[in-house]
């Protein structure tokens, strides 16, 4: 693993979680360190996930795997979110 991928890798999690929150509707109290840790999450595992159901690798942007991404990005925002929020109310 390089430099230049694992730069890469914060880059893509943290445009994939940026996504991903803000396609979340209401107001989701974690921060962005967080965010792009959900984001880079997400981004291996829907890249993961995209090659187990055989999706292409295609020259340019593969739409199915970003659309996978996203989703989970979206699904760990909420998650970690809601964590956050039920650990805090605690007496």
């Amino acid at each position: 693993m390089t430099i230049q991928s694992i730069l890469g890798a914060i880059v893509i999690g943290a445009v994939v979680g940026a996504i991903g929150r803000l396609l979340l509707p209401g107001r989701q109290a974690i921060g962005w360190i967080l965010t792009i840790v959900v984001g880079i999450v997400a981004a291996l595992l829907g890249t993961l996930i995209a090659q187990v159901l055989g999706v292409e690798t295609t020259p340019g942007i593969d739409w199915i795997e970003l659309v996978m991404q996203v989703v989970l990005a979206i699904v760990g925002v909420g998650l970690v979110a809601g964590l956050k929020r039920g650990s805090g109310t605690r007496a």
